[in-house]
């Protein structure tokens, strides 16, 4: 079997691991301080829940955005309210991120139709009610975790005082417990869930209830249930994926990596930085220095989003190593990228909520086609790289012809020097490709993407803007900021930039490394070489399907 033949067997081979790939996980841009009452029945029974969630000032800016419908720059709870009933669907549509019962029963919830915002301080409070299907009688440890299993949202309670019991049994109590290391059975079987699964099997659900901490209730003093376990059980695939709850930009999708180690503490790193990013701008309102504070969070939190699991830096990552041979060109598609990321972002901003004056739910529809566009060219790029390696196209001869070229022309200069003692020095001005790349390796010119294809991989990366950008370009506008949100988004496109140029600079230098350790002008090396390129190709195009899966 040839090459090619090979390479069109691993090629459609890639499209069968499609169904195997994780669902991405994002960091959190909705940072929710959360509230909550259990309700017991008559017959002590936990009968429903009432939940309290004030959202960041960022977030709460993005919100409100366009629903000031009267024009008295006060957006009221009534009008407020269509949210409200939006956000209860999409918050059913996740099981309200609600996740309690006790051992692996899980509760089913119903919205009890009394969902209300507020809109105060700069902070938007949402408060609505839940009632279970079926009342469980608390017997040992009740168990109630509100969190995103996707970490888009983080919702955290401060303390037990933010825990109440309405009409409980005496002699019931509830306490929070921090959150506890994912168990690796639990990890294997959440990173083996598709995109297209919308909630987690129940057992699976309950194993991880107290990864992101949980709140316990136990009555009469009863000990608490030992820590459960996850079984394998059927995965539960929904029809589609619905909007997210809250009208919030699209999250970010990227590479599904665990949330403990060193992911965690990065993800910890992001969440944190966004955070202070947002304060910080907050503040801006009534002193300026505090730009400084800005522009300094604002580059770092871009270190650190890049350095997270997502679409550009893998994209950028695998077509240096299936494409490009000089680093300068890697680091120059990282920085255009990062770079018009965050211009697109501001003419999003600019258009969307200054000069149309969309709500922030039209906003995140509109940023999600963006972001399905982008995947889209990203497949197309892919389906190229590999249509291009495998069959040779793109180039004015075939590989294997400019191989064979180059090879007898290094071999024709190696005559010459034996016969003429290098009295007739050669002019090589017109073939750069040097004595050190002969034996059918195709010479880095051959290979080097076009300046066609180069921009194609700066507009499938750069057309999705940030979501966190969006949300602090809404918030800076709102808050009369707009230039100091515009330098912050562009600071945060700087430190994206380094991170994934010192991504694109691995890349190419392990490719470098690599084919000199094997041994320029070895045809195992070679060979080698010419599979890892490919296997890139196959990367870019079988990432960009997944994305497109995981958006529509």
């Amino acid at each position: 079997m040839n090459i090619r033949s090979m390479g069109r067997r691993l090629a459609a081979g890639a499209f069968g691991l499609l169904g195997l790939t994780a669902p991405a996980l994002a960091h959190p841009h909705i940072l929710i301080d959360a509230k909550v009452a259990v309700v017991f029945d008559a017959n002590g029974a936990v009968a429903g829940l009432r939940h309290y969630w004030t959202f960041d000032t960022a977030f709460s800016a993005w919100m409100i955005q366009g629903l000031d419908t009267n024009g008295d720059r006060e957006t009221s709870p009534d009008e407020l309210q269509s949210l409200a009933d939006e956000n209860m669907t999409g918050l059913a549509d996740y099981g309200f991120y609600t996740y309690a019962g006790e051992g692996e029963a899980l509760m089913a919830f119903a919205p009890s139709g009394d969902q209300r915002m507020v809109y105060e301080d700069g902070r938007t409070t949402l408060t609505y009610s839940v009632a279970a299907t079926e009342p469980l009688q608390v017997t040992s440890r009740f168990e109630l975790a509100v969190y995103d299993p996707e970490y888009y949202v983080a919702i955290s309670f401060a303390d037990v005082s933010d825990v109440t019991l309405e009409n409980a049994p005496a002699g019931c109590r509830a306490v929070l417990d921090p959150p506890r290391p994912m168990d690796p059975a639990v990890e294997e079987r959440l990173y083996a869930l598709g995109p297209e699964v919308l909630e987690l099997p129940p057992d699976l659900a309950a194993a991880m209830r107290g990864t992101q901490g949980l709140v316990a209730v136990t009555c009469d003093g009863k000990a608490a249930a030992a820590p459960v376990t996850a079984v394998d059980a059927v995965t539960q695939v929904a029809e589609a994926r619905p909007s997210l709850p809250f009208g919030g930009p699209p999250a970010e999708p990227g590479l599904n990596l665990p949330r403990s180690g060193f992911f965690g503490w990065l993800q910890d790193q992001q969440r944190s930085f966004y955070g202070a990013m947002t304060t910080s701008l907050d503040a801006l309102r009534t002193d300026w220095t505090a730009f400084w504070v800005l522009g300094g969070l604002s580059f770092l939190y871009g270190v650190f989003h890049a350095a997270g699991p997502g679409h550009g830096k893998v994209v950028i990552s695998s077509y240096m190593l299936a494409n490009e041979t000089q680093l300068r060109r890697g680091v120059t598609l990282s920085v255009l990228s990062a770079l018009l990321q965050s211009l697109v972002a501001v003419v999003f901003v600019l258009i969307a909520a200054g000069l149309l004056g969309m709500t922030s739910v039209a906003m995140g529809d509109a940023a999600n086609w963006i972001g399905i566009a982008s995947y889209g060219l990203v497949a197309l790029l892919g389906l190229w790289l590999v249509a291009r390696k495998v069959f040779g196209w793109g180039h004015g001869h075939h590989n294997h012809d400019l191989a064979h070229k180059a090879h007898e022309h290094l071999h024709a200069d190696e005559h010459d020097h034996h016969d003429h003692g290098h009295e007739h020095p050669h002019d090589h001005a017109d073939h750069d490709h040097a004595h050190d790349e002969h034996l059918h390796v195709v010479p880095p010119q051959a290979t080097t993407g076009s300046l066609r294809e180069q921009l194609s991989v700066v507009l499938a990366v750069g057309l999705r803007p940030c979501s966190g950008a969006l949300v602090v370009l809404v918030f800076a506008l709102s808050q009369g900021l707009l230039p100091a949100g515009i330098a912050a988004v562009f600071l945060m496109g700087a430190g994206t930039a380094i991170t994934v140029a010192a991504l694109a600079t691995i890349a190419v230098t392990a490719k470098g490394l690599a084919s000199r350790v094997g041994g320029v002008g070895n045809p195992l090396t070679a060979a080698i070489v010419w599979w890892v390129e490919l296997l890139a190709a196959v990367a870019v195009l079988a990432f960009g399907v997944l994305l497109l899966i995981a958006s529509l």
